[in-house]
């Protein structure tokens, strides 16, 4: 079955808001019951994190099972990203139009990926990750397009500078995901699903 996570980004964050924003959402989720405030070794890949609160169920949609880890929370420019599945196409936000990335060419564990669609995100998310800006022109229409802003499948990617991440976890109702946009100021936030 393998390690998931589903990460709560905030798109809105400025870098100098995210550090302030981590610390009413998590006094949400507290409050809540979802989390609980003290920091154990819970996650994966830091040394401390936020474990279920006894409310958690609250939090998803189908009670399959109860959470065996806790929160993360990422502030600072970051590329949060899927782990092992990737996006099939990028969908520009001028035109709508996708950009596949799996078309006839190369080979890459027997699926087909197509290196034009793809090289253009890839150096922008460097940059972007170097920088924090990053445009990529749309193939379809010509129009260049802030990276953050392009929409991606199976929602594989979201470029920001706040992230919960969430391990182990049920999937969220579409209501806990509301009241986190709510935590946040109105923000927008998009869920990025991951596993290792």
């Amino acid at each position: 079955m393998g390690t998931t996570y589903q990460t709560v980004v905030d798109l809105d964050a400025t870098p100098g808001e995210a550090p302030t924003l981590a610390v009413v959402a998590l006094d949400r989720l507290v409050a809540l019951g979802i989390v609980r405030a003290e920091r154990t070794d819970c996650v994966v890949g830091a040394p401390l994190g936020h474990p279920p609160g006894p409310r958690w169920a609250s939090a998803v949609t189908y009670e399959d099972w109860e959470p065996s880890e806790g929160l993360r929370i990422e502030v600072g420019r970051t590329v949060f990203h899927s782990g092992q599945d990737g996006a099939e196409y990028a969908v520009c936000p001028h035109c709508a139009t996708r950009t596949r990335f799996s078309a006839g060419g190369a080979q890459d564990d027997g699926e087909a990926i197509d290196d034009r669609g793809w090289m253009p995100f890839r150096a922008a998310m460097s940059a972007w990750h170097a920088t924090g800006a990053a445009t990529v022109t749309c193939r379809h229409c010509g129009t260049p397009g802030d990276l953050p802003s392009w929409g991606w499948s199976d929602d594989a990617y979201a470029f920001a500078h706040l992230g919960f991440e969430f391990w182990n976890w049920p999937e969220f109702d579409p209501r806990f995901l509301a009241t986190f946009s709510e935590a946040l100021g109105g923000h927008r936030v998009v869920r990025v699903w991951g596993k290792l």
